[in-house]
């Protein structure tokens, strides 16, 4: 009957900087860290429980020996990955296959994601999507690097809320920070990396030429989002994404200006990240500070809870369980 607080692995980056230690206050290892993987079962970072009689185990071992946690769900893996990304330069061209495509080839889950935009540059815009009218007409782009014509440019600042679903060409471009909730996969298929080359390995880094070209959407549709907020006095909850647009989850800030008091609706857990502000959680009458950067797991037992404080927090639910 206690949130899951837990620590985190960091990934290093050829474009990450060092924007969560300076403006997150994370103790980081040295390099570019560009990755935060904060609520993580995946085998390449897993979180793990920093309080409670938990304290040790990482999500991946909560989901294997406590899946009362998480109300006794089906699935072989926690289905969800909470991320801050620091750009510090931009990241390749990349798309991300679904399922289906994702279990053949690579024998995990695919890699549907969205970002809440928590910081850019001025003038700042992401790569999202792209101008080929057939998969011919894409491959032909792509051959003759005819990146000009065939990338969309997407402008982006914070507060900003973006949904990418597999089969996206995007890119994070170099003065963004965002929070990225996602399908916990580890799947990127490049298609373009400016040419750069690794510091550390003095080669380029591999492309996937052929995987993009299968699993791009084509044409591009721009998703239709229908985000929705309901005040609660000086507080309100935003939904920004959810079934049946998005299968794999649900996303919404809590913005919190005094009090908030929320109920779970029928997912069995929820994902918090509090990316703004300090205050309180309160479950079961057991009160817990909490503040930015910290990041947790209201587990099955817990119906409801409420904040109190002025705090900004984006939370997320599993939708479809593979």
């Amino acid at each position: 009957m206690e949130p899951l607080f837990l620590n985190p692995y960091f990934q290093e980056k050829i474009w990450g900087g060092r924007k969560l230690a300076t403006d997150w206050g994370y103790q980081l290892p040295e390099g570019k860290i560009g990755e935060f993987w904060a609520i993580s079962a995946h085998p390449h970072g897993p979180s793990t429980v920093k309080n409670g009689p938990y304290k040790g185990l990482n999500v991946a071992e909560l989901w294997d020996q406590h899946r009362e946690l998480f109300g006794n769900v089906k699935g072989d893996v926690f289905p969800l990955l909470t991320k801050i990304l620091d750009a510090e330069a931009s990241l390749s061209v990349q798309v991300h296959p679904d399922d289906a495509y994702a279990e053949e080839h690579e024998h995990e889950l695919g890699k549907t994601e969205c970002w809440y935009v928590l910081s850019a540059e001025p003038d700042s815009y992401l790569i999202y999507g792209h101008h080929a009218q057939t998969r011919d007409e894409l491959k032909e782009m792509i051959d003759n690097g005819d990146w000009k014509h065939l990338l969309r440019h997407y402008p982006v600042k914070k507060g900003d809320f973006v949904y990418v679903p597999s089969g996206t060409i995007h890119a994070l471009n170099k003065g963004i920070v965002v929070l990225e909730t996602q399908q916990s996969s580890d799947t990127t298929y490049r298609l373009y990396d400016y040419d750069r080359v690794d510091e550390k390995t003095g080669k380029k880094r591999d492309l996937h030429l052929k995987q993009s070209i299968d699993v791009t959407t084509v044409p591009h549709v721009d998703p239709q989002l229908d985000i929705k907020e309901k005040k609660y006095g000086d507080s309100y909850v935003k939904t920004f994404v959810t079934a049946p647009l998005s299968p794999f989850f649900s996303v919404y800030e809590w913005s919190v200006n005094g009090e908030l008091a929320l109920e779970r609706g029928t997912a069995p857990y929820t994902l918090v990240s509090v990316v703004d502000g300090k205050g309180s959680i309160t479950c079961d009458g057991q009160t817990y500070e909490i503040s930015k950067g910290d990041h947790f797991i209201l587990p099955f037992a817990i119906k409801s809870w409420q904040l109190n404080g002025k705090l900004q927090i984006i939370a997320s639910e599993a939708g479809a369980i593979a």
